[in-house]
């Protein structure tokens, strides 16, 4: 089976990075471009900046731009930079839209208006409201556990006419729905859920946007790319064995955990913010547990 990456402008391995902060709060951007450069060395050929791993909820507009700079500074020739503009403001996402192109961003992920629950006809106006504002490839974000509120598949159906609009990042793992979406549209599908990375495929996604990228992307890239030439058995050996990172990983909010693996390895990536919080000690003992049970380098079984 043909890897379908030669489809998307998104990449195929994208991690949703974090943003390194210093221990007062600060946006760390030297650590950023440091975090960058280490994630495309080890195999990601696409970073997600501003999304909710890198804690976009409590960065302001103004860090979201300088941090995205950096990125794209630091990167920008060597991998797709996709930078996040959701938030539950249709007018305010287009500001982080247009924004983040004037600042060189290959693409834009917006995830569902959250908080507000939206109907169907709401969801549809807000993303082709953003689509109606720029020109560039645009990947919804369905994450109905954090915004309240799913993307129907005939809404995609109906949205994914507009020209702009040609992925979308699964974290509600609906396969069935997935089906209906891609054989009535173009649309690509990336895996937005690292525990799902490998049923993804098999229903035809592009690739991940993932979290466990920070720490396994080269064996995220080998499982993909094992799938697509046909070696199914070396694909589920890989994934069975990424499968304690991507428990250990998301034993609570990812950004959470993710930081504190980084942290483990004296990687940039500092505190959270409030209302996030910093892994405990128990916390930090049962991830260093679950991440050598994964075999990541650094963590001793």
């Amino acid at each position: 089976m043909a890897a379908p990456r030669e489809l998307s402008p998104f990449g195929t391995i994208a991690t949703a990075m974090i943003t390194p902060m210093t221990a007062d709060g600060a946006v760390d951007y030297t650590g950023a471009a440091e975090l960058a450069h280490l994630l495309v060395d080890s195999g990601n050929d696409a970073i997600i900046v501003n999304g909710t791993t890198g804690e976009a909820p409590t960065t302001s507009d103004a860090e979201k731009n300088q941090l995205l700079e950096v990125v794209i500074a630091a990167v920008g020739q060597r991998a797709t930079i996709t930078a996040g503009v959701g938030t539950n403001d249709t007018v305010h996402s287009i500001e982080l839209a247009k924004a983040a192109l004037a600042l060189g961003a290959d693409g834009l992920l917006a995830v569902t208006p959250y908080y507000n629950k939206p109907p169907q006809a709401g969801v549809a106006r807000h993303f082709l409201a953003i689509a109606d504002a720029v020109e560039a490839p645009i990947m919804l974000y369905d994450i109905p556990g954090r915004t309240g509120t799913a993307i129907d598949w005939e809404t995609l159906v109906q949205i994914s006419e507009h020209p702009n609009i040609v992925a979308v990042k699964d974290a509600k793992g609906d396969f069935e729905s997935v089906v209906e979406a891609l054989r009535r549209t173009d649309l690509i599908w990336y895996s937005g859920d690292d525990g799902l990375n490998l049923p993804f495929l098999s229903i035809g996604a592009a690739g991940f946007v993932s979290v466990t990228g920070h720490l396994v992307a080269a064996r995220l890239r080998a499982m993909a790319e094992a799938f697509w030439a046909g070696n199914t058995r070396e694909a589920i050996a890989i994934n069975e064995a990424l499968q304690p990172v991507s428990t250990g990983m998301f034993r609570t909010q990812g950004a959470i955990l993710t930081k504190a693996a980084l942290n483990e390895l004296g990687l940039p990536a500092g505190p959270t913010r409030s209302p996030l919080v910093d892994a405990t000690v128990g916390q930090v003992e049962q991830l260093r547990t679950d991440l050598a049970a994964g075999g990541v380098e650094g963590f001793v079984a």
